[in-house]
């Protein structure tokens, strides 16, 4: 059987949107035929599982690549207790897997240290020393690494390093070819109310107050946001008024938002941008075309740039006029759903998990 290393400093303890990705291509390279030996977890447990692999490696075991994803942390900083009680264990296994022949990609999750959303979390001395550290795995990555994954092209523009800018490749989330489906019921006779739906964060950085106001506006529409009761206990007084029998607060998750997809036409990621929104690629984006649901983004982000490329949906300024106009414009032509729905089922295969992993190992063995 092929073999490959999955590599990633950190756990996957929990229930963090984080872990969704590392954990859907760990077995995605699984489905397309790859025996996977994981290092993972707190250091004590990598350093069990490096000492595993360097041991089959000086055995003659051959392994085709590695393929790593980095932590929302810095890599030295992911203990318990953030404390750099490993400084030399990852950086020094894949010194060890180059001298062997062993290609090494990395995806790189985020770089959200470079925004002001993380001065605004993270304070003082501890922000400084952090921001020091995410520098050094970049400088480390420009050593060891033969291709940098990057979940679109925009976020290259915020890494000042040239050799990983010489060295990427877009790798962005992807949808589980097993769950696709395009559930809902065909609009094209029209007269009846269009369902946006919206799953997702809804605490600060996000605004819904545009399309709640255009949603009250228009009779024909209906609306449900589905997040977190405490996040929406925290902005409930925000939105109270724009409130009314056709918009739909839940708290779901799970099998249970199945039910909102089914009745669902559309699906949202319509939210105001921002810089750091610019190249932040949402992986509830595909959780819509998962479920065959055309999709609204706002245009000039990393998500209106993918609706647009592909016609999946509507990639629109942030706008009231803008947003008002285009949903009567669906209301008027209900059959534009079913194109985009279309299109969805044409691109599904290639934006598959195992489409993805598939790439890691053409990009890695050439």
């Amino acid at each position: 059987m092929k073999k490959c290393i999955f590599h990633i400093p950190n756990s996957l303890e929990g229930n963090y949107g984080s872990h969704i990705r590392p954990q859907k291509m760990m077995q995605a390279f699984k489905d397309i035929g790859y025996d996977v030996d994981v290092v993972m977890g707190y250091g004590k447990e990598r350093k069990q599982s490096i000492k595993k692999i360097k041991k089959n490696i000086r055995n003659g075991v051959k392994y085709d690549f590695m393929y790593s994803e980095s932590s929302t942390m810095p890599t030295l900083l992911t203990e318990k207790n953030h404390l750099p009680l490993y400084p030399l264990l990852d950086f020094s296994f894949f010194r060890f897997c180059r001298k062997n022949g062993i290609r090494i990609g990395l995806f790189y999750r985020d770089i959200h240290w470079k925004f002001p959303v993380y001065k605004e979390g993270v304070r003082g001395w501890k922000r400084g020393f952090a921001i020091l550290m995410y520098r050094y795995d970049l400088l480390c990555y420009s050593h060891l690494l033969d291709v940098f994954y990057l979940p679109n092209k925009k976020m290259l523009d915020y890494v000042d390093n040239k050799r990983l800018k010489e060295r990427f490749s877009i790798l962005p989330p992807a949808l589980d070819k097993n769950s696709f489906c395009m559930q809902g019921k065909s609009l094209k006779n029209g007269g009846e109310d269009i369902h946006i739906f919206y799953v997702g964060g809804i605490g600060s950085g996000y605004q819904f107050h545009i399309l709640l106001e255009i949603i009250n506006k228009l009779p024909n529409y209906r609306l449900t946001i589905c997040c977190r009761e405490r996040d929406w206990k925290m902005v409930c007084s925000d939105y109270e008024k724009l409130l009314n029998d056709r918009i739909e607060i839940v708290h779901k998750s799970g099998a249970d938002l199945e039910y909102y997809f089914d009745r669902a036409d559309i699906c949202s990621v319509f939210l105001k941008n921002s810089l750091y929104m610019e190249f932040a690629m949402s992986i509830k984006l595909f959780e819509y075309m998962e479920n065959g649901k055309p999709i609204i983004a706002t245009k000039g982000t990393a998500n209106g740039e993918f609706v647009e490329e592909h016609e999946i949906g509507w990639s629109i300024e942030y706008d009231k006029d803008k947003l008002e106009q285009l949903l009567l414009t669906i209301s008027k032509n209900p059959q534009l759903i079913d194109e985009k729905k279309r299109n969805i089922e044409k691109i599904a295969p290639y934006h598959t998990w195992q489409a993805r992993a598939s790439k890691v190992m053409t990009d890695l063995m050439n």
